[in-house]
C-alpha cells in the first residue's frame, strides 16, 4: 500500500493523456483508503476540472461574412479599410478595379470587396454583386452638391438592385472632420433615406479616420445584423 501512495504522482502523469484519468486514479485512491465509498461524487467533478482546464481544444472559428464596398472615387473607402486593418493611409491611393480585405473583428471576419468608384468602374459594379452578403456604401459627406447629386443616384440603384435590394446596408457619411460635412439629419434628407429604403435594414453612421473607434462600432452594428437569423426587413 505504502508502493502505491509513493507511486501516485507517477502514476497521474503517465495517465494525463486519456480523459478517464480521475477514474483511474480514484480507483488508487480508493485502494490505498484516501477515498470512502461514497466519492464518486468527487470523481465526476474531478472530471468536469479536468475538462475545463486541459480539454478546451482550439476555439471555435469565427463567422465570416463577404460584404461588397462601394462609393465614389475619393470618399474614403480604402483609407477606411486599411485603418480598420491597422495599415497604414500614408500611401494609399485610388482603387483602379477591386481589392478585397479581410477585416477581423471579435466574433467575425468581414471578408470586404472594395470596388473603385471611378465613372469608367461604376458601370461594372455590378458584376461583382454575386454572393455579397451585406453592402457598405461610403459617401463623401463634405464634397459638393454635383458629387453628392452623383453619390445619391448610386445608392438609390445599390438599394433597388435585384441582388442587394434584401442585403442589410451599413451607409457611412464620411470625412465628418470637414468643416463642409453635412450632418446625419441632412444626409437622410437629401439622399431620401426614410422613403426609398423604408423596409429594408439600413444603418447610417457618421464617419471620420479622426475617430476609427466609431467606425469599427459601424461594421460591429453591420455584424449585428448580418448574424440575425429573423430576415424579417428593418430599419436601425
Amino acid at each position: 500500500m505504502d508502493y502505491l501512495k509513493e507511486s501516485l504522482p507517477v502514476i497521474i502523469i503517465c495517465e494525463e493523456s486519456q480523459l478517464g484519468i480521475f477514474s483511474t486514479v480514484c480507483k488508487v485512491l480508493k485502494a490505498v483508503g484516501m477515498f470512502s465509498q461514497g466519492s464518486e461524487d468527487c470523481a465526476h467533478i474531478m472530471k468536469k476540472c479536468f475538462r475545463a482546464l486541459c480539454c478546451k481544444g482550439p476555439p471555435p472559428p469565427r463567422l465570416e461574412y463577404d460584404v461588397v464596398c462601394i462609393g465614389l472615387t475619393g470618399s474614403g473607402k480604402t483609407s477606411l479599410l486599411s485603418r480598420l486593418c491597422s495599415e497604414g493611409t500614408e500611401t494609399v491611393v485610388p482603387t483602379t478595379g477591386f481589392s478585397i480585405k479581410a477585416v477581423p473583428f471579435q466574433n467575425a471576419i468581414l471578408n470586404v470587396k472594395e470596388l473603385g468608384g471611378a465613372d469608367n468602374i461604376k458601370k461594372y459594379w455590378s458584376r461583382y454583386y454575386q454572393g455579397s452578403q451585406g453592402v457598405i456604401f461610403v459617401l463623401d459627406s463634405a464634397s459638393s452638391e454635383e458629387e453628392l447629386e452623383i453619390a445619391r443616384n448610386e445608392l438609390h440603384s445599390a438599394l433597388q438592385h435585384p441582388q442587394l435590394c434584401i442585403l442589410p446596408f451599413l451607409i457611412l457619411a464620411n470625412h465628418q472632420d470637414k468643416p463642409a460635412a453635412r450632418s446625419l439629419q441632412e444626409i437622410k434628407k437629401y439622399f431620401e433615406l426614410e422613403p426609398l429604403a423604408r423596409g429594408k435594414r439600413w444603418i447610417l453612421q457618421p464617419s471620420s479616420l479622426e475617430n476609427i473607434e466609431a467606425v469599427r462600432e459601424s461594421f460591429i452594428q453591420l455584424i449585428g445584423q448580418l448574424e440575425e437569423k429573423d430576415m424579417e426587413p428593418g430599419r436601425v
